[in-house]
């Protein structure tokens, strides 16, 4: 099932792509994107589309900080209803545990979470679709839109321990040192934003208890009206659960709510299982992990789930019919080839 995004996170895409010397007009049509649709930021479009239009003008105008760009001057307000849930919450905490719960009804292509220990916070966060391309571009303005966010909540003289991204680093990264301020790394483990846990119980000035009782409320019936599948709703958390080590079908489950037969029932019931749904989601994964070869197979073989390097080694060549140096090899020829 085709993920959807709000037409809200092309706020600012005419803007970019002039500035940058492009016709918006003809990058819409071509990422097959109604410029209607940014006419009315309520209006869903399908994840995919939006990947590739801001990927296709990252080559087109020869930068490599387009998403970067259209999100540096966003405002929270652009996250529609989720803004004042958001607003609402008593603490950090609170808020991003409202955001994460009700993501889908902005971005339906991502998932969203956290984790604590020694201090520090990590805000991760995961693309749960294949693209069927890079999503650079994508992910840095994901980022952006979560600093800004964070900004407005804590206040403008909060920074972050760091910002990390799992993609190579740019050939200039003055406009990351610039958006962010902070320490910005690449090639990591995963996408995220670094703080201190202390800045999760930090209190929201704008938190009243009656306003948020009724956000809470408009945002849960929005969110009962969705039709997220339970195939989708499994997903997502293997996606969140894998690098973790504790990606089993019990923890599933319980996070959703139910045992695990019944979340078996409901699956078999798609014509799916819990195996097929992991499995699906490290080729999507493993695609994205192997033809960064900066990246060592055992640190692969841990953001997959797999408890060794062997039990990985096995898992690929049972799927691709080579090793993974085999793979990466062919890749970087076909990548060299001319044409």
């Amino acid at each position: 099932m085709p993920s959807f995004l709000r037409s809200s996170s092309l706020t600012n895409f005419i803007e970019v792509a002039l500035a940058t010397g492009l016709d918006p007009y003809r990058q819409l049509r071509k990422a097959g994107i109604s410029y209607s649709a940014l006419m009315d930021p309520s209006i869903m479009v399908p994840a995919k589309s939006v990947m590739h239009l801001l990927e296709d003008s990252a080559h087109a105008a020869g930068i490599e900080d387009f998403g970067l760009r259209m999100g540096e001057t966003r405002q929270l307000e652009n996250l529609g209803p989720l803004a004042i849930a958001l607003r609402e919450e008593q603490t950090l905490r609170k808020a991003w545990q409202s955001l994460t719960r009700r993501l889908g009804l902005t971005n339906g292509s991502m998932v969203l979470r956290i984790e604590e220990a020694n201090g520090v916070a990590i805000f991760r966060q995961e693309v749960t679709d294949d693209m069927g391309g890079a999503v650079r571009q994508g992910t840095e303005l994901v980022t952006c839109v979560i600093f800004r966010t964070l900004k407005q909540l804590l206040g403008p003289a909060w920074t972050p321990l760091g910002v990390c991204f799992t993609h190579n680093a740019p050939v200039n990264p003055a406009k990351h040192r610039h958006v962010f301020g902070t320490s910005v790394r690449f090639n990591h483990e995963f996408d995220g934003i670094v703080l201190a846990t202390a800045d999760l119980d930090t209190t929201i000035q704008s938190y009243d208890p009656l306003i948020a009782r009724h956000a809470r409320e408009f945002l849960d019936a929005k969110l009962a009206q969705s039709d997220v599948t339970m195939p989708d709703k499994v997903r997502k958390l293997v996606f969140a659960l894998l690098p973790t080590g504790e990606c089993v079908a019990e923890k599933v489950a319980q996070q959703l709510g139910v045992d695990r037969k019944t979340m078996y029932r409901h699956l078999a019931h798609h014509d799916q299982s819990y195996s097929s749904i992991v499995d699906a989601v490290r080729v999507d994964l493993v695609n994205r992990y192997v033809e960064n070869r900066e990246r060592s197979l055992s640190e692969i073989a841990i953001l997959l789930g797999f408890s060794s390097l062997s039990a990985f080694s096995r898992w690929f060549s049972g799927r691709f019919g080579c090793s993974v140096s085999t793979w990466r090899r062919e890749k970087q020829r076909c990548l060299s080839e001319p044409g």
